[in-house]
């Protein structure tokens, strides 16, 4: 008899996972513990970074495990030697940050991840804050709650401009990335996409969108939002240098990683009056620090990571892992195997 845990939270809720699970491991005993996050910040956990709950709770609740779906449990060197019979660890979100994989390659447990589960929320969330940045939302609604009527806002320079005719750059064109392309397009935006794993041939005909470097990129666009994966060769990729290549009045949009551009850039063209807006929904520090400068830079939005924040994606999410355990189950490779040399050697 199969026993399987599902970790879940107070958004990829441990209902849901169950709801997803049931069918494709109908026979199976399927024990639950529920994590704090979001109500309490996640972390790091021992060696591993962004998870939810601690490993004593873990390795409690994984006694005679064999699969455990989760999207925050903290899957460390110590959990796995308190828990030989683990043999799956379904991670629900795009990267399983809170896993050691090398670690988890030695004792032969197969971590899964579940790319693109939050594609369209973070895709939608982008625009949104487009928005919000180039028509001053947060602003205006703050003077309307504190009774306060301003019809200066409609002075022509300080509105911003409209996507409809205006240039998008787009860095990154995966999942996310080439959501907000045709969203963008739809408005009736020009569409620029830097990416340096997508060449001309690989765009589908029908993607509308022009494939740059990123200098150019910068340079043409009114409007850039960053899309990339937070790497080593990543960090600050928007750099100083790069953000000052953007036209006077442009906006900028982060709802990636924090890592991936320089702030205090952001920050000195906005109080320079170079750049229109700025909008973020990830931060270098978070939670956002007190004393953040970003804080006190005019025509900043900023909304607290949470772009993926949908129904669709905790639904999303616990779809992925029940497949994985279904292929699992029925003996068939993972999908989505961030360790396949555990597959390959049989461990």
């Amino acid at each position: 008899m199969t026993t399987i845990l599902a970790a879940g939270d107070h958004f990829v809720r441990n209902s849901l996972l169950t709801e997803h699970i049931r069918p494709v491991a109908p026979e199976a005993t399927v024990r639950e513990l529920t994590l704090p996050w979001p109500v309490e910040p996640f972390g790091a956990v021992a060696e591993v970074d962004e998870a939810s709950g601690t490993e004593d709770q873990l390795i409690e609740a994984l006694d005679g495990v064999d699969i455990c779906v989760t999207q925050m449990a903290p899957l460390t060197e110590r959990v796995l030697d308190a828990s030989p019979g683990l043999r799956l660890f379904c991670v629900g979100r795009g990267g399983p940050v809170n896993a050691n994989l090398a670690a988890a390659t030695r004792h032969g447990v197969a971590v899964t991840f579940a790319p693109g589960r939050n594609a369209t929320a973070t895709a939608e969330h982008t625009v949104a804050l487009m928005l919000a940045a180039t028509r001053r939302v947060p602003a205006t609604h703050q003077d309307l709650t504190a009774g306060v009527w301003r019809g200066d806002y409609y002075r022509y320079d300080s509105v911003g401009p409209e996507l409809a005719g205006s240039t998008v750059g787009i860095v990154g064109h995966g999942a996310i990335g080439s959501r907000v392309a045709r969203i963008v397009h739809g408005f009736g935006a020009r569409v620029l996409v830097a990416d340096p794993y997508v060449d001309g041939a690989g765009l589908a005909q029908a993607d509308p969108v022009e494939l740059v470097g990123l200098p150019e990129l910068m340079r043409r666009s009114s409007f850039v939002t960053v899309h990339a994966r937070a790497t080593a060769g990543t960090e600050r990729l928007l750099s100083r240098e790069l953000i000052g290549l953007m036209p006077p009045g442009g906006v900028l949009v982060n709802c990636a990683r924090g890592s991936l551009l320089d702030y205090d850039a952001v920050c000195d063209a906005l109080d320079e009056g170079r750049l229109f807006g700025a909008a973020f929904d990830v931060y270098p520090e978070e939670p956002l620090p007190p004393g953040s400068r970003l804080l006190r830079t005019p025509h900043v939005v900023m909304t607290p990571h949470l772009a993926g924040a949908s129904r669709q994606t905790a639904h999303n999410a616990c779809a992925l892992v029940a497949g994985e355990v279904g292929r699992f189950l029925a003996g068939r490779a993972p999908a989505h195997c961030a360790n396949p040399e555990v597959l390959r050697t049989g461990s």
